[in-house]
């Protein structure tokens, strides 16, 4: 008879991400980590003040309303205050309502974590130092659970940006609140008894909903651990846990691996066309074949975007009625591209821009094949004229010159926020994150995230 197996501890995931986070010290983390950190913050206030006209944020503005006026938070763009709570979810939502934050493997890891990390920020005057640590270290936190539930959470239909979000703002807002290693424990076990997003939400207000939620729910588990709520230590590897219970195939060893580069955030990858980030290859591909049709989408007989398999549950609407919806369809996207239109502008994104004859005519002249691999996708142009015209790109690999993803993110920052609260402005918050680690108090800050009167 053989003798049993031994019995396989089960590594205490929850208890190491929370001493991580409890932890973290500023002095930890590497230049280069500061410095992403840092552009992830100035591209979440730029897209979400480009967002705050959304119809969205407006129904949530209102919804807030019917509660009453008043509070210490700062709504990005907007004159009024709100109560944390308030201003954590109507931020979230709003940085995420163009879809053109941040992304890394785990979905949009800034667009939960920076309102959570906003709104405890300045009730308590933190500085930026502290803001850039606890930031940090929701991010970090939201990466590992990530790595640790893996590809099969996101196929099944879970909004990762949404769930893992959840455990990245409870982290964050945890490591502003001065939470111990043990009462972070119970954040997390609080964040992953919130958790909640689904894919099929993707077209609709309830995507950017997604990423307020998770910021309000985080910040939430993460005030209730401080005053002794408890939940389960281990929720994130315990049976009938998070991992459990929302993944097919938990790795505790890549959860707690240090990444390549000793940070996650090192490998943000940043947007520059308003629209899901499974489109942007294809995007680029179509526009670098427009010079050659002569800038004529007329003279495109039909064309073929071949992707990964996996987009097709994430940006395959087919015949878009609406601008949410046209941002998760690659044939509209790339309709867009070939006809020459400024993707990286959030106002060209409409119902009006679904339903235009000429995009619709092209775009039903675009077939979807789910015959390519990983993230590079391909696109083929059949002309009327004949001839057949390729392209490929990959837009999925992290830029290493910092100083060149600077200006570009410059750019973008200030196309977005200047016209929302005038160039000086827009410079003086550009100028204010470059050196956020150098300011004593954020609300120096959120000061100038208002409109001025």
């Amino acid at each position: 008879m053989a003798p049993p197996a031994e019995a396989t501890e089960t590594p205490a995931v929850t208890r190491l991400l929370a001493a991580r986070a409890a932890s973290l010290a500023f002095s930890d983390i590497p230049d280069a980590a500061r410095r992403v950190a840092k552009q992830c913050l100035l591209d979440w206030v730029g897209v979400a003040l480009g967002g705050r006209d959304a119809d969205l944020v407006g129904m949530l503005r209102a919804d807030a309303d019917a509660e009453g006026q008043g509070g210490d938070c700062t709504i990005i763009g907007q004159a009024e205050r709100r109560p944390a709570y308030q201003a954590a979810l109507i931020n979230g939502a709003m940085g995420h309502a163009l879809d053109y934050d941040d992304v890394i493997f785990m979905g949009h890891p800034t667009a939960p974590v920076a309102p959570a990390v906003l709104a405890v920020a300045e009730r308590a005057g933190a500085s930026g130092r502290d803001v850039l640590t606890a930031f940090i270290a929701g991010f970090e936190a939201e990466c590992c659970v990530g790595r640790y539930v893996g590809g099969s959470h996101y196929a099944k239909g879970w909004h990762s940006t949404a769930t893992l979000g959840t455990f990245g703002a409870a982290a964050a807002a945890g490591r502003l609140l001065g939470l111990t290693p043990e009462l972070m424990q119970h954040a997390l076990g609080l964040a992953a008894t919130q958790a909640a997003g689904l894919k099929s939400m993707f077209g609709s207000m309830t995507k950017p909903f997604h990423a307020g939620h998770a910021a309000e729910c985080g910040m939430r588990a993460a005030r209730l651990a401080r005053i002794g709520f408890t939940a389960n230590p281990n929720a994130v590897e315990s049976p009938q846990g998070f991992g459990d219970t929302q993944s097919l195939s938990v790795d505790a060893e890549a959860a707690l691996a240090s990444p390549p580069g000793g940070y996650h955030v090192v490998d943000t990858l940043f947007k520059y066309h308003a629209a899901c980030y499974l489109t942007h290859s294809a995007i680029e591909a179509a526009g670098s074949l427009r010079a050659v049709i002569a800038n004529d989408p007329d003279a495109v007989e039909h064309a073929v975007i071949r992707v990964d398999p996996g987009h097709l549950s994430v940006c395959n609407i087919e015949a878009p009625e609406t601008g949410l919806a046209t941002k998760f369809s690659l044939r509209m996207t790339v309709a867009l591209a070939l006809s020459g239109e400024d993707t990286s502008d959030g106002r060209l994104f409409t119902d009006a821009t679904a339903v235009r004859p000429d995009l619709v005519a092209l775009r039903r002249r675009i077939a979807v094949e789910p015959t390519a691999r990983g993230t590079r996708s391909e696109v083929l142009l059949l002309l009327r004229d004949g001839r057949s015209l390729q392209a490929y790109a990959d837009v999925a690999v992290p830029m290493r010159d910092l100083g060149a993803q600077q200006v570009k993110l410059d750019r973008k920052f200030m196309g977005l926020a200047a016209s929302a609260l005038g160039a000086a402005r827009a410079d003086s918050i550009r100028a204010m994150i470059a050196q956020l680690e150098e300011v004593d108090d954020i609300r120096a800050l959120t000061s100038l995230l208002r409109p001025e009167f």
